[in-house]
């Protein structure tokens, strides 16, 4: 992906405060380097460098440099995955001790490697005796101690770009069935891989350019622990000019790795990915893409009917409440920001310890399996399709991750992808995908991994509103078809209304009504939902003919509850008048107020009116009313209410 070109801010000069010390410090690095160029006596180069010791040391030194790079990877990786993923009493000192060797003096590395494996060291003696193995003064000594030193490059390296990997992949993986190491061979070693390589180079550079802790540990012995750098040291003994070309050979190799790098060892390949993932998401749906969404292909043959998996689940922690429900039951899941909906999918997906599920899947106890053993599959807010996989790979990774072959699980994801619409687009990654079309990928993805139970956590939000209505049909479908619990977290009432059999309104991590969508929409029991159906909702406590509102003022309504009751009015904004002098009549619920805020919602206009003496009020009005009454923003208005216009229902 072509990266953006840096641009100057036009105007701004750096201060010669600063340029100066900067331009000192360039020089200080360079000239350094600029004697080993101006001193290399260039019409012997060649002959210094094809000399028998000198190509025996190059030699060695390859062989010792990339046996290191191979220790580096065989502990480095589990070690940065340890440091980035897990957390363990003591972790702050075991990444001390992983960045000792960068800072210690590498003789002392030297001597204390002789110390632990020295033939009176405290493991030295137990490899003699018991493997017949001896490392100082042996190639694998040299090995041992350029491992020593170089392994913390490939460390920090990979510890930054796994810290820069969001985990929302790893666990989107593990809850299409993969395990833990099929996870992090096939989504995060693939996403780290820019990472990866650069720690592997930086490793293998320094392991070349190691001198200290190999003369110390492992001696200067031609043949069998004379690297390049020990040659050089040598070298400048009797032959300076030979020194200084093998010099000028390490420094070439040097600056070619860190010249390919081109600096990225210092950023995390996860935000490049994270980048083209957002890029993705805000490129618009074509609007010229007249795709269809298809039933399932004829060649791709129905499956039996559904096993029946009814859902119990006891969930205890932050999200606190005890969910039952039958096979094929869709249950939308409604709350504020911070209400405990995605802590509640993370729970029952077994992926958080701010809240616990005990959870069983129709007959099966699924509490105490891990998320890639319990058959529930999850669609992240934004799908979290692995970028380095096209649309048919993603949507097949939960089927190979069930042991379905390979043929057969593209078929079948290629078959998921044509009913979503999505069929075309099977061989785009996706950075190539709008935020629509990956979501719909994310979809079939999780439909195809044939799962016990789904979690949707907005599944629609990123899809404009003629595909969002398409896709929620396909999807009603399917979900009419499943043979387990659906949950899906939305802030969209359709969604809501249309595709749930219930509603489950959350506050607080505490379950406030949990009943079909018609009787939640007849009777919200929470302000949040009450917004989001577009009522006004005003909380306070019942009187003998109404309400007492919270913020001061009084309601007065036809049914009221008993005394005392909390409760909640739900007016809807249709219900409420708007006048430019004060109202006569039969009104009872009259306030004078201000309008604050004119917006358009189809052929009707809703004005928030602010009042001293009520809560904010959203009313609905035509254009034409609004034009005959003069209405603009600041306009002083009178509104009234029915008494028979309000509902009350008990908190």
């Amino acid at each position: 992906m072509k990266r953006p070109a840096l641009r100057r801010t036009p105007g701004v000069r750096a201060p010669l405060l600063l340029t100066v010390p900067a331009l000192l410090a360039v020089a200080f690095l360079m000239l350094p380097l600029v004697g080993i160029l101006a001193r290399t006596s260039w019409g012997e180069l060649g002959d210094h460098l094809t000399a028998e010791a000198t190509t025996e040391a190059l030699r060695l030194s390859l062989v010792v440099s990339l046996w290191s790079l191979g220790l580096s990877l065989l502990f480095g990786v589990p070690l940065a995955w340890l440091l980035a993923r897990v957390p363990f009493p003591g972790k702050a000192f075991v990444r001390s001790l992983v960045l000792l060797p960068m800072v210690l003096p590498p003789t002392v590395g030297g001597v204390a490697l002789l110390l632990a494996f020295g033939r009176r060291g405290l493991l030295g003696p137990w490899l003699e005796d018991t493997f017949g193995v001896t490392l100082p003064f042996h190639t694998s000594g040299a090995v041992l101690a350029a491992t020593f030193v170089a392994m913390p490059f490939l460390v920090i390296s990979l510890e930054g770009a796994l810290g820069g990997l969001r985990p929302r992949y790893e666990e989107t993986a593990a809850s299409l069935g993969a395990s833990p190491v099929r996870v992090f061979l096939t989504v995060t070693l693939p996403m780290v891989a820019p990472g990866l390589i650069a720690g592997a180079a930086l490793t293998w550079a320094r392991a070349l350019g190691e001198f200290g802790a190999t003369i110390t540990f492992a001696g200067n012995l031609p043949g069998t622990t004379q690297t390049l750098p020990l040659q050089v040291y040598l070298l400048l003994q009797d032959s300076p000019e030979a020194a200084t070309s093998v010099s000028l050979l390490l420094l070439a190799i040097a600056m070619i790795v860190l010249i390919a790098l081109r600096g990225r060892w210092t950023g995390t390949p996860g935000d490049h990915r994270d980048l083209a993932s957002r890029a993705a998401a805000a490129r618009p749906e074509d609007p010229a893409d007249p795709t269809p969404l298809t039933e399932p292909p004829p060649a791709l043959p129905h499956r039996s009917a559904p096993e029946p998996w009814p859902l119990h689940a006891d969930v205890t922690g932050f999200t606190r409440l005890t969910l039952d429900a039958g096979p094929g039951t869709t249950i939308a899941v409604v709350g504020p920001n911070g209400a405990g909906k995605t802590t509640l999918l993370r729970a029952l997906l077994g992926l958080t310890p701010r809240a616990h599920a005990a959870l069983r899947l129709g007959d099966s106890d699924v509490t105490a399996l891990p998320p890639h053993r319990r058959g529930v599959a999850w669609v992240p807010q934004d799908g979290a399709l692995f970028p380095h996989l096209n649309a048919l790979s993603n949507t097949a990774y939960g089927l190979r991750a069930h042991g379905v072959p390979r043929a057969e699980a593209r078929r079948e994801a290629q078959g998921w992808l044509d009913r979503l619409g999505v069929g075309h687009l099977a061989h785009r990654r996706p950075a190539q995908l709008s935020g629509g079309q990956a979501q719909r990928v994310a979809l079939a993805r999780a439909l195809a991994a044939r799962p016990r139970l789904l979690l949707l956590d907005e599944p629609l939000a990123a899809l404009d509103q003629t595909t969002r209505a398409r896709v929620r049909h396909t999807l009603r479908g399917h979900l009419a078809d499943f043979g387990g619990v659906c949950l899906i977290v939305t802030h969209d009432p359709v969604e809501a209304v249309s595709l749930a059999d219930r509603v489950l309104v959350l506050e607080d991590g505490r379950a406030l009504q949990d009943e079909p969508p018609a009787e939640v929409t007849r009777h919200p029991r929470s302000p949040w939902v009450a917004r989001m159906l577009g009522r006004n909702a005003w909380p306070g406590t019942a009187t003998a003919d109404g309400l007492a509102l919270e913020g001061g003022g009084r309601l007065v309504v036809a049914e009221p509850l008993p005394a005392g009751t909390d409760a909640l009015a739900v007016i809807a904004p249709e219900a409420v008048s708007v006048h430019r002098e004060r109202p006569t009549g039969s009104p009872r619920n009259v306030w004078p107020g201000t309008v604050r805020e004119i917006t358009s919602g189809g052929s009707r206009l809703r004005l928030l009116i602010t009042s001293a003496e009520a809560p904010d009020l959203v009313a609905e009005i035509t254009p034409g009313a609004a034009a005959e009454l003069g209405i603009a923003d600041g306009s002083t208005v009178w509104t009234s209410v029915k008494a028979t216009e309000a509902t009350v229902v008990p908190l």
